[in-house]
């Protein structure tokens, strides 16, 4: 298989290059590039999408034929045949490293899927890479995007002293060992570092690094299954101001449920997907805001805040160093889950 796929329809040719736009490419076609970051390229007033790249030809075919395109099947050869001004990465967490080095080689920017990287050692080596290179990369968030996450300090200010944080983020999957993401060599870890990198950013974004963390973790969901990965976590954390929490993560306790409960002296704030709500104690409702459509806004809104990172004209609200803290949290569950004690992540 070539390197450039070209359909009748599509080809390098036949575009020319966006006087206003920045030029855009996405590595890796799966559920979250094409249900997120292809529709928030597409939306976007600030970047053009201009090639694909994915190691799977029918999957490339389809959506080249289908976004009229560049489609590649390797990367570097995307990169030296397209002008390129940032590339969004969503492939296995193994794959990340070597891409984010590649692009960085060559002066491009990226928007990078989480994780940012699957250890803190990486994180650390890719931080300075991406500083020696001088480009800019961001990683996706789409929750710092979303006014109902950005909501959060207002609602917390009214209700007195904080005290209390209850949060939780699972869905059930049938078989966790299923795909790259059931095994630790490939995906870093499981539960805790893939999809409760959101939870941890909500944390971090509220709250700052705990400076205690006590995890349990589970790869007991399905013993007739083989994996490594853990499917679930129950994470206690605590601050030195008086402040504790737990957070659950799974990828096996079903329904779907995505929360955030804070609790003050003077009241709570209850935070999920699409709503936030400002509570008294007993539970009366006091305010609540909710928004419809929220989850394709928010990849147009992060599409378009990182173009303008680009340009130098907004700060960069995750970047190497900032996700430095994500991967010290994350690091510090798995340590303390290996060893059955507390663990101080600020020291890693």
């Amino acid at each position: 298989m070539s390197d450039l796929l070209r359909l009748p329809l599509a080809t390098k040719g036949d575009r020319s290059r966006s006087a206003t736009k920045l030029r855009a490419a996405v590595v890796g076609l799966g559920k979250q590039a094409l249900e997120d970051h292809v529709p928030g390229l597409l939306g976007s007033d600030a970047a053009e999408l201009v090639a694909i790249c994915d190691e799977n030809d029918a999957v490339l075919r389809e959506q080249q034929y289908r976004l009229q395109v560049n489609g590649y099947a390797n990367v570097e050869a995307m990169f030296d045949a397209e002008q390129l001004d940032f590339v969004v990465v969503c492939v296995p967490h193994d794959a990340g490293r070597q891409i984010i080095e590649a692009a960085a080689g060559r002066g491009i920017h990226v928007l990078k899927e989480k994780p940012f990287a699957t250890t803190l050692s990486e994180a650390k080596e890719l931080a300075k890479e991406c500083e020696r290179a001088g480009i800019h990369l961001m990683v996706t968030l789409q929750r710092r995007f979303n006014p109902i996450y950005t909501s959060f300090h207002q609602l917390a200010d009214q209700i007195g002293t904080p005290f209390v944080v209850d949060a939780a983020y699972t869905l059930h999957i049938a078989d966790p060992s299923e795909g790259w993401r059931g095994h630790v060599n490939r995906a870093g870890g499981g539960c805790v570092i893939d999809m409760g990198y959101h939870l941890v950013d909500m944390l971090l974004w509220y709250f700052g690094l705990p400076d205690r963390i006590l995890a349990d973790m589970s790869i007991n969901a399905r013993p007739d299954r083989d994996y490594d990965a853990e499917d679930t976590a129950l994470i206690h954390f605590s601050y030195d101001s008086g402040l504790y929490g737990s957070l659950l993560l799974s990828r096996f306790i079903g329904p779907k449920t995505e929360q955030i409960r804070l609790v003050g002296s003077k009241g709570i704030v209850h935070l999920e997907r699409g709503r936030i709500q400002r509570l008294t104690n007993d539970g009366e409702v006091v305010e609540s805001l909710a928004r419809e459509q929220a989850w394709p806004s928010a990849a147009v809104s992060q599409v378009n805040h990182f173009c303008r990172v680009v340009e130098g004209l907004r700060p960069n609200v995750s970047g190497p160093r900032e996700n430095l803290a994500h991967l010290s949290f994350i690091q510090g569950c798995y340590e303390s889950a290996r060893t059955r004690t507390h663990v101080n992540p600020k020291e890693l």
